[in-house]
């Protein structure tokens, strides 16, 4: 790995139940936040509904402009978990059994609860590998670039840290945080002179009302902690020009 090669990820959630507004999605919030500590970032999070085609033209895009693709849902036992079906059409690969998932779950399960529709968790496509889930027995799986995991918030959470060792990531994307005590078209123009003079830095500005405190929270973001002081420096003198205050507990952290 080369001290600037850049990798990054798409983020697709699959379900009927997050496009109703019924479920909400933190997955993308806990993917994006790993992979940005071990230096993938994300460039685009979808989500889309249990439909076969839909989701196989979706994954066939997503895995040949990312460096990879993570899909959440539709993996499960019930009739519209299709996502592992779908995936097997993508790749033009055969959908069946996996011999180790079906050895897994029959060991997890106890005598006379490994029904039908928990076997329907061990079909996977042809020669995928698996992602041990801690949790609740039943694996995720990957293809390629493409891995697949559970909707459930906790058990994906509980998944992630066997993936480390199956992703190249570049730097750990770093971030620091400056709030103030202003608006935002107070330092539009000035917060724009300082992107065109940093444009490999990305800045974000994001306006907040938070216990009747009003303010803006400006975000830095780089693999180069050097750039990222930079910005700030030049930040904080138009902050002082124009004598805005500052809120305190500003952060410098690997994700955001």
């Amino acid at each position: 790995m080369t001290q600037n090669t850049k990798f990054n990820a798409a983020i697709l959630i699959i379900g009927n139940e997050i496009l109703s507004g019924r479920t909400q999605d933190t997955n993308t919030s806990t993917i994006a936040q790993w992979l940005n500590s071990i230096g993938v970032k994300v460039n685009e999070v979808r989500v889309i509904p249990d439909i076969e085609n839909t989701i196989i033209e979706t994954v066939n895009h997503l895995r040949k402009v990312n460096n990879y693709v993570f899909t959440t849902g539709g993996i499960g036992p019930t009739h519209d978990d299709i996502t592992a079906k779908s995936i097997s059409k993508a790749f033009n690969l055969e959908y069946e059994i996996h011999k180790e998932a079906f050895k897994i779950l029959e060991a997890y399960y106890k005598v006379g609860e490994f029904n039908e529709g928990r076997q329907k968790m061990v079909w996977m496509p042809r020669n995928a590998n698996l992602i041990l889930n801690p949790t609740s027995g039943a694996p995720g799986f990957n293809i390629e670039n493409v891995f697949c995991l559970p909707g459930v918030p906790s058990i994906l959470k509980s998944m992630l840290g066997g993936l480390k060792n199956k992703i190249v990531g570049g730097d750990p994307i770093l971030s620091h945080t400056i709030s103030l005590k202003t608006v935002e078209s107070e330092i539009a123009n000035s917060l724009t002179n300082v992107q065109d003079n940093n444009k490999d830095v990305e800045i974000g500005s994001y306006p907040f009302f938070q216990a009747g405190k009003l303010g803006v929270s400006i975000v830095i973001r780089s693999e180069d902690q050097k750039k990222i002081d930079k910005c700030s420096t030049e930040i904080l003198e138009f902050v002082n020009q124009k004598e805005i205050n500052k809120y305190f507990g500003e952060k410098n952290r690997s994700s955001y």
